[in-house]
């Protein structure tokens, strides 16, 4: 259930993207590659050794602002152009990414030091680890939080109606550059929160912003459009992959996350929780 989280808020990213501009950021899983790094520079005891608390609050505010840069200085020059190119720019994007960690911090892995790492709880005899329940605390608090920011904050609702027609939303007022500037930082931020609690659970290198594919998958079982979606869309994965890995073999094990997606796509091509809607043109 914990690794399905940290899926599910790498989801969310997506889904964040996706209900502000109807686009795929498919960066979204090496932005939290670089979350986390970027924590284990303000926080490791041999890099400026950081309380854990300050260095995931700078380190949230770094890719907040490199959340927010990438979209006033890249993604806003094909603005109007088929959502293909965002999907080209973005995968260049993972690969700049990857390389700009793998040029600071090298590519051997390396473990941020967190105050709950290792650490277990026993309730009933039954071996439970720490990081494993803030993992899911976290995760299920943000995915609320973002809910509640998408359903009752003006941002939140001026996000959805750019998404549903840039052109009208500007028309009416809506500042659409800044709400996709600002809906881009905070996928950032969701992506550093899940980036750090994904460090909490092993080592971190430039190659596990490719977790971000199987996040992908669960924001599509879910249905892109919908934040609750990309949690469960993350817990099925979560859950299946360890059991597959038991019962199945080696590479139909590999593949669960995307049968599942295929399966989805098939019988509900809208995801678990569609949030396909009629549009008037």
């Amino acid at each position: 259930m914990a690794n399905g989280c940290i899926y599910g808020l790498v989801a969310l990213g997506f889904v964040l993207i996706y209900k502000a501009s109807e686009g795929v950021n498919f960066a979204q899983g090496d932005m939290m590659m670089l979350g986390a790094f970027v924590a284990l520079g303000f926080g490791n005891s041999d890099q400026m050794g950081l309380p854990f608390g300050v260095a995931m609050i700078l380190a949230m505010v770094v890719m907040f602002g490199v959340g927010y840069g990438v979209e006033r200085v890249v993604v806003r020059r094909i603005f109007g152009q088929p959502q293909f190119a965002l999907v080209i720019l973005t995968i260049a994007m993972g690969f700049v990414f990857r390389f700009v960690a793998g040029s600071i911090w090298g590519y051997s892995p390396l473990v941020l030091e967190t105050p709950f790492a290792g650490r277990n709880l026993y309730p009933g005899g039954i071996v439970v680890g720490l990081a494993d329940l803030v993992t899911i605390g976290v995760t299920i608090a943000l995915t609320l939080a973002l809910w509640a920011f998408f359903a009752f904050t003006k941002i939140g609702l001026a996000a959805q109606a750019a998404s549903q027609n840039q052109m009208a939303a500007y028309i009416v007022g809506v500042p659409v550059m800044r709400v996709n500037s600002l809906i881009w930082g905070l996928s950032g931020v969701v992506a550093t929160v899940a980036g750090v609690l994904y460090a909490t659970k092993g080592a971190i290198d430039p190659n596990i912003g490719l977790l971000g594919i199987k996040a992908f998958a669960a924001a599509v079982i879910g249905g892109l459009g919908s934040l609750p979606g990309a949690l469960l869309g993350g817990l099925i994965i979560g859950v299946v992959e360890p059991i597959a890995g038991r019962y199945a073999p080696g590479e139909l094990a590999k593949m669960s996350p995307y049968i599942i997606m295929l399966v989805v796509l098939v019988t509900r091509p809208g995801g678990l929780f569609a949030q396909i809607q009629m549009k008037k043109v």
